[in-house]
């Protein structure tokens, strides 16, 4: 395990920690929304890197430890997002990645693939869906209600009160565990715990609920030639699996690993299954 470090990347700062050998094929962990990248539990990526990869993971703009802007305010597209990926693998001289994208993670692997394919060895869309245009996917199911009533809760939320704002954070988690798993709680307690105490400004991770979708990106999964594996779990509550079979169909000869039960989460059950098909992917997908 690496300590973490700071890189200046396509005019920001991102915070970035890498497991493994720089030497081996190296695969970029790209976390969702609202969330740094101490959701990629350090055990699943030494367990990971452990398979003869060099794992990088790191924080998005807006939480974490990398740059942060005023909470309430929209400074970014999901594209420069895309471009702080390729930055940080420049900054690690990395000419070519296996990216792995959690939810939004992978909306922005998506961006990549299409805009850089040459940076691109092989994508892992985890619990994610298509990026493009927001009114041409409303044909897919929306997200929970029960999601979203807990969510308009924080509004009120003491947010100054750390204790609180663990509880808050560690009930909102187990809203998206599904049904095959018990909800660990004690894991994602310490997970928050960690988001609470790196956070350079907590509040800025709700600006990632103001990115939008990009009309001129509609139907570019279709240039994707990189190889694509979408895993995703049945009951998934924040993006239904009916987003993974449509992101299945558009991106030319991409498969699907279906986890039975699980919901919008990496939950410790999965890791096996998770990692076992991660390195048979960027194993067929060339190093």
């Amino acid at each position: 395990m690496g300590r973490e470090t700071v890189h200046h990347v396509n005019g920001v700062e991102i915070c970035a920690e890498s497991f493994g050998d720089p030497r081996d094929p190296a695969i970029l962990l790209i976390m969702g929304a609202m969330c740094s990248m101490v959701y990629w539990d350090t055990e699943f990526c030494q367990r990971l890197a452990d398979t003869g990869r060099f794992v990088i993971r790191y924080d998005n703009r807006d939480v974490g430890r990398s740059t942060v802007y005023p909470p309430g305010t929209s400074n970014y597209t999901v594209a420069d997002l895309a471009e702080d990926a390729v930055g940080l693998l420049d900054a690690y001289e990395v000419q070519k990645a296996h990216l792995v994208g959690m939810s939004l993670g992978g909306m922005i692997a998506q961006v990549i693939a299409v805009n850089h394919p040459e940076r691109v060895q092989t994508m892992t869309l985890i619990a994610s869906s298509l990026y493009g245009s927001d009114e041409n996917h409303r044909g897919l199911p929306p997200m929970d209600e029960r999601i979203l009533a807990y969510h308009a809760k924080g509004a009120s939320l003491d947010w100054a009160d750390t204790e609180a704002v663990a509880r808050y954070l560690v009930a909102g988690s187990a809203l998206l565990c599904g049904p095959a798993h018990v909800f660990e709680e004690e894991r994602v307690h310490r997970q928050v715990t960690a988001e609470i105490r790196r956070a350079k400004q907590l509040l800025s991770m709700f600006n990632h609920a103001l990115l939008r979708g990009d009309d001129s990106f509609e139907g570019m999964q279709a240039k994707i030639a990189a190889p694509t594996l979408v895993i995703h779990g049945t009951h998934d509550t924040v993006l239904p699996f009916a987003h993974a079979t449509a992101l299945t169909a558009s991106i030319p000869g991409a498969e699907l690993l279906t986890l039975e039960g699980t919901g919008h989460e990496i939950h410790a059950d999965d890791w096996e299954t998770i990692i076992r098909a991660v390195f048979a992917h960027t194993a067929r997908g060339g190093q």
